[in-house]
């Protein structure tokens, strides 16, 4: 396990991964994120997520990613790649690919499709531990995405003091189980057990109860906001914390903007995050991973229209 001078805390936005009209990785594009993240003041980036549509793309995509990103990176932060797949042996798989890129660390999903038991869990992990050798490992806990699989806080302790697990990125949305996960810290003297939240709404309060850092979606467009969130808390400032937040909560509202009568919960919030850099000049193509259907003209506007009611453009 990492020491607690190593342990995550920060901004950690998990990449999008722009693609070409033909879909291929735009590693141009790419670029140009990597550059967005760094200058924002990010501590971290997370490649191959559910925000970087890892499961959507081919293996040969999934490593341009890889080494597109650490190559841009070049040392300055650590890059966390998503080894998220329906079995332990395929998520071993993109482990071995990702430590050949070079990243810092793994982040993980239990194995979904199959039902699991918390104790097939505890062996999912274990095994990818020994995959990762002395790279890190983060447990991702991300039910709706997951078959409904809630990592428990007891099993995720037990592995962290085994260390086996680095720590966990929360996107459960539960607040009172993320409350509970960092009280279980405490008590089990787990400190160097990074805990970070995948909310991009309730981040100001997530941080004053506890947690080290905020692995947000709506970070890729707007990661200077965050980053001013948690160093408001680090200092204290509460009102300019809520200030931060209560701007990026309205922010958020471009996720709402699709027409979900005509495509699904991903294309829309994925699409609008896509459409937002894309106004911004930060990626040349807003497309998502097929089968996502793209939002048209007219949300593209009503984007560009909440992006400078938050001072972005």
């Amino acid at each position: 396990m990492p020491t607690s001078a190593q342990k995550l805390s920060g901004v950690v936005p998990p990449f999008v991964t722009p693609l070409t009209p033909e879909y291929d990785v735009d590693t141009a594009s790419l670029a140009r994120l990597v550059e967005h993240q760094l200058t924002g003041g990010v501590r971290g980036v997370f490649v191959l997520g559910t925000s970087g549509e890892g499961t959507f793309l081919t293996d040969e995509q999934r490593q341009t990613v890889l080494e597109t990103v650490v190559s841009e990176v070049a040392g300055q932060v650590p890059v966390l790649a998503g080894a998220i797949d329906t079995s332990t042996a395929r998520a071993g798989a993109h482990i071995s690919a990702a430590l050949k890129a070079g990243v810092d660390a793994i982040v993980a999903t239990a194995p979904f499709y199959a039902a699991t038991h918390p104790a097939e869990i505890e062996r999912h992990f274990t095994r990818l531990a020994s995959v990762a050798e002395d790279t890190p490992i983060y447990a991702y806990d991300i039910p709706s995405r997951i078959g409904g699989t809630k990592l428990p806080s007891a099993v995720m302790i037990e592995l962290g003091r085994q260390g086996i697990l680095a720590g966990v990125k929360d996107s459960s949305g539960q607040d009172t189980s993320l409350r509970k996960l960092v009280l279980d810290r405490t008590d089990a003297g787990l400190d160097g057990f990074a805990i970070m939240t995948g909310s991009e709404l309730t981040v100001d309060c997530a941080l004053d109860f506890g947690v080290d850092g905020v692995v947000p979606g709506l970070g890729n467009v707007d990661p200077a906001g965050y980053v001013r969130i948690f160093d408001a808390v680090a200092a204290g400032d509460r009102e300019l914390a809520r200030r931060e937040q209560d701007r990026l909560f309205r922010l958020f509202e471009i996720v709402e903007v699709a027409d979900r009568s005509r495509m699904g919960a991903s294309s829309a919030a994925l699409g609008a995050f896509k459409v937002a850099l894309f106004l911004l000049g930060v990626i040349a193509c807003p497309l998502t991973a097929y089968p996502s259907i793209p939002l048209d003209d007219a949300e593209i506007s009503r984007i560009g229209g909440l992006l400078e009611r938050a001072g972005l453009r």
